[in-house]
């Protein structure tokens, strides 16, 4: 065997590893002392499995994975059977009615749900969908404003698309439209987004970690739609304003 048989002395302890019949996910690494009885050693184990003691039958595996003992005599001391430190000490569940059995408290399909039909969720009185209508019919005018305000500039857009040319107010820059939609992280209803032709943006289209679109650094902003005027906007000649 891998693990070196060295005689443990009547004062060491041994580190197992335990695994459990039903419980396919639950493992642990317990020490135990070799003079603890099997009894013992299946009361510790009670404690963190949950499977009663009566009902608890215990193998001995080596760190190959090969049986070394079952364990049946309870009075028998631990050491009796020659554990070692890495050995696997595994827990079959013989109790046929317990809730462990066949994996029930880890595989979730085998939970029973509770199920309604379309139908008859639409006909009771206490759901939430039912709260959710009575609270809107209550107040009419705040589901409305809370449209609205989703909404809010949805209109200027209507002539606005992207790669327009266009010029922004104030200041009269100019640029090319690069999104048009909302921008949550910026406020309610509908945004802009600007490549401007000059340096005279704030950002390189992203705002505040978000990406809307791609532009030079400082060429980029995101305004409201009202501030927008799309048409026949060429760059600027940066010497037309220089002649004599």
């Amino acid at each position: 065997m891998a693990t070196s048989r060295l005689q443990l002395e009547a004062d060491d302890s041994v580190h197992l590893h335990i695994t459990h019949s039903n419980l396919k996910s639950f493992s642990a690494d317990v020490r135990f002392s070799p003079q603890m009885s099997v009894e013992a050693v299946k009361e510790k184990l009670w404690k963190k499995c949950g499977t009663s003691v009566n009902a608890m039958a215990l193998e001995l595996y080596d760190d190959t994975g090969s049986k070394v003992a079952a364990l049946s005599d309870d009075s028998r001391p631990l050491g009796f059977f020659s554990p070692f430190d890495g050995f696997r000490l595994h827990i079959i569940d013989l109790d046929p009615s317990s809730v462990t059995t066949g994996g029930w408290l880890e595989d979730t399909s085998l939970v029973e749900k509770y199920t309604i039909s379309e139908d008859d969720y639409a006909k009771r009185t206490d759901s939430f969908r039912k709260f959710k209508e009575k609270r809107v019919s209550q107040n009419p005018a705040a589901s409305e404003a809370k449209q609205t305000k989703e909404n809010y500039m949805e209109d200027f857009c209507s002539d606005i698309k992207v790669g327009d040319r266009c010029q922004v107010e104030p200041g009269e820059k100019r640029g090319t439209v690069k999104y048009v939609g909302r921008a949550e992280s910026l406020g309610p209803g509908y945004w802009v987004g600007i490549q401007y032709d000059e340096p005279l943006g704030k950002h390189d289209g992203m705002v505040k970690g978000t990406r809307f679109f791609e532009c030079p650094q400082l060429h980029g902003g995101i305004v409201r739609p009202d501030k927008v005027k799309v048409g026949d906007f060429p760059e600027r000649d940066p010497f037309e304003e220089d002649e004599i």
